[in-house]
């Protein structure tokens, strides 16, 4: 039977349907000319650590790509069947008992794999002008960052709103640029603009830079005080949508601070700003960011009854049917945490689609939904049992609870489960407590 014979060059086919070498094919453009000075480059750089630095590599030809990882290859290995693959992934193959081709799915009558040095090289040369030009045009526009920090000292009126929302975009689509404007006092000088008279204009791009930089915990003390804190909150309420997702990102960034205060997220006008951006729904990015930060700050059980007294109980409860999976468990959290409350009980109990909204919930989206779902249901069915309770069974509770308790669910959310059961079966004759039980067609 005839040996494969590695080809002296390396082809593909070009425009027309004809076959070119390496040579022809980075000629012609096929594959994107590469300047002499990048080959030459390439035999300097690491290939994986370019794939790493470049990941992901866009554009990237589909005879670099290996087959069975569909990841840029750097040693590639060719087989009898003219087929080539990433050394280590077809050696995994070939490990696992398989006698075929990956993808000819052909019976190999040779196991032996041949190095494609061709190949190795040309993805090598064009992987290093793209790394090349990447680590230009970093050091471009880590030049331009430093020359936008260096503007800010003298700017004045709307050419400082125009360096702030130029830099803004910088450390927006470029990494590196965050380290250079930290680097260069950047962070002092956009901290040291942000204050009770500060411009909408210069505060919204001046928060919008501050949520992209990594500060340690000395920064984002300085970004605590109280001064700084009443700009946020006129932004919250009268800022643009993107603002005030970045204004949440703001008081995220600060609130994992162990130093952070809970009286600095006290504010009614707070408050009822990141309520308003949860009950926008043109806007899904706003509503979840909304609900993320006030998840936040419900986690501080002295704000819960502030919370409560904004109206957030019905308003959320009322937005749940329409929320997506990604807000629903937020939102769940922020309910049960204000059940916590005397206030935020009775809220719930007056809100009349908390029950049937509750029940729909059990057992559909996560075990955590689930949970904070049960946990609201037992809160309000405690406060009335004759009224409550009686709702909730005719909503289909006591046919939801049983698959709870029948399901693989933690042991804590069973024993809550069962006991809730027994809450709801005193208010009627076991015979007539078993038919409420049944499933209907719907829940089966």
């Amino acid at each position: 039977m005839p040996q494969y014979q590695t080809p002296k060059s390396w082809t593909l086919v070009g425009a027309g349907g004809h076959v070119v070498d390496v040579e022809t094919a980075v000629k012609d453009g096929i594959l994107g000319s590469i300047a002499g000075g990048a080959v030459t480059a390439s035999e300097k750089l690491d290939l994986k650590k370019m794939i790493e630095d470049l990941d992901p590599v866009d554009d990237i030809p589909a005879v670099f790509i290996c087959p069975i990882s569909l990841d840029p290859m750097t040693d590639p290995v060719t087989l009898s069947t003219g087929q080539t693959y990433e050394r280590s992934n077809i050696m995994k193959w070939f490990s696992f008992g398989n006698v075929t081709c990956p993808t000819t799915m052909q019976e190999l009558w040779d196991y032996s794999v041949t190095p494609n040095r061709t190949l190795q090289q040309l993805i090598h040369a064009w992987l290093s002008q793209k790394y090349l030009r990447m680590k230009k045009k970093a050091e471009d526009v880590n030049g331009q960052a430093a020359e936008l920090v260096d503007s800010l000292k003298k700017a004045k009126g709307q050419a400082r709103v125009q360096s702030l929302r130029d830099l803004r975009g910088l450390v927006t689509a470029h990494a590196s640029t965050r380290k250079t404007v930290v680097s260069s006092n950047g962070f002092g000088l956009i901290s040291s603009l942000l204050g009770p008279f500060t411009s909408h204009a210069v505060g919204s791009e001046a928060i919008g830079i501050l949520v992209n930089l990594s500060l340690d915990s000395e920064s984002k003390a300085t970004l605590m005080q109280p001064a700084k804190f009443s700009l946020v909150i006129d932004l919250l309420n009268e800022g643009t949508t993107d603002t005030k997702i970045n204004c949440t990102k703001f008081l995220e960034m600060l609130m994992v601070e162990k130093d952070f205060r809970w009286e600095l997220v006290s504010s009614l006008s707070l408050l009822v700003g990141i309520l308003r951006l949860v009950k926008d729904k043109r806007y899904p990015n706003g509503v979840l960011a909304g609900i993320s930060i006030l998840k936040a700050i419900c986690s501080y059980s002295q704000v819960r009854s502030l919370v409560v007294s904004i109206g957030a109980v019905p308003q959320i409860v009322e937005l749940l049917p329409e929320m997506n999976s990604d807000c629903l468990e937020p939102a769940l959290k922020i309910l049960d945490d204000l059940s916590t409350v005397p206030e935020g009980q009775l809220a719930l109990k007056e809100s009349s689609p908390t029950i049937p909204n509750m029940v729909k919930l059990l057992m559909r989206v996560s075990e955590s939904c689930t949970q904070s779902a049960l946990s609201i249901l037992w809160a309000v069915c405690k406060l009335d049992p004759g009224e409550c309770a009686k709702i909730a069974v005719e909503a289909g509770l006591a046919a939801k609870l049983l698959l709870v308790i029948q399901s693989g669910s933690d042991q804590a959310l069973k024993q809550r489960s069962a006991e809730l059961l027994k809450l709801c079966s005193l208010n009627y004759t076991p015979t007539h407590f078993i038919s409420k039980c049944k499933l209907t067609r719907t829940m089966q």
